[in-house]
C-alpha cells in the first residue's frame, strides 16, 4: 500500500506550489540565480541522505509502541510544477504500513521555512502550528485518513520540507520526536 508516501508526497508539493503573496495565483517560487559556485561537500551529502537513515525503524516503533517496526526505501517523485525532489522511507508492521516519512528539497528554489509552512496551513484547513521547531513545523488530519506533521528548514541552503503521515490515530506528540529527529539530521 503506497497511500501515505503519495500523501506526503502531495502535501510537499503543496508546500512549494502554493507559496505566493496576496491574492495571486499560487505558483512555485522564483528560481534561484545561476551560481558558479560548486555545491559544498556537506550539502551534496545532504541532498544524497536517504529518509531511512534520518529516522530508524526502531525509532518509529519506540514512538508508536509497537515492536518489530520494519523500513524500506518508499517511491521517489519529483514534482515539475514546484520543482520539488521527494525521497520517502516507508514503516511497516507484519507487512501493514505504520507510517511514511519523505524529504523534499527544492533545489534551485528560493523559499523560506515560514512561507512553506504558512502554503501548507492554507492547503490544509484545520492545520494547527507545532512548537519546538526553529523553522516552523504543523500538524494537520487529512480527510479523516492520515495525520502529517510535516516541518521545513533550509538544508545546506536549500528549502526543505520533511514529513511524517501515519494513521490518524497518531498522535501530534507520537510524531513530534519522528519529525525531530528526521529535520535535524536532513
Amino acid at each position: 500500500m503506497r497511500a501515505y508516501p503519495v500523501a506526503l508526497l502531495l502535501a510537499a508539493a503543496a508546500a512549494l506550489t502554493a507559496c505566493s503573496s496576496g491574492d495571486q495565483q499560487a505558483a512555485a517560487p522564483s528560481s534561484a540565480p545561476p551560481s558558479s559556485k560548486p555545491a559544498s561537500p556537506s550539502s551534496q551529502a545532504k541532498q544524497k541522505q536517504e529518509p531511512c537513515t534520518l529516522l530508524s525503524a526502531s525509532e518509529v516503533s519506540q514512538a508508536i509502541n509497537i515492536p518489530g517496526v520494519t523500513s524500506q526505501k518508499g517511491p521517489d517523485q519529483t514534482n515539475a510544477a514546484s520543482g520539488g525532489q521527494a525521497t520517502s522511507c516507508e514503516y511497516l508492521v507484519g507487512g501493514k504500513q505504520a507510517g511514511a516519512l519523505a524529504v523534499t528539497r527544492y533545489e534551485g528554489r528560493q523559499a523560506k521555512p515560514a512561507d512553506m509552512i504558512a502554503a501548507i496551513k492554507k492547503a490544509k484547513p484545520g492545520a494547527v502550528d507545532v512548537p519546538g521547531f526553529p523553522d516552523g513545523a504543523v500538524f494537520y488530519l487529512d480527510e479523516q485518513k492520515t495525520a502529517t506533521l510535516a516541518a521545513a528548514k533550509l538544508s545546506g541552503g536549500v528549502p526543505t520540507l520533511v514529513n511524517y503521515t501515519g494513521p490518524v490515530k497518531m498522535t501530534q506528540q507520537m510524531m513530534v520526536p519522528l519529525v525531530k529527529t528526521a529535520v535535524t539530521a536532513a
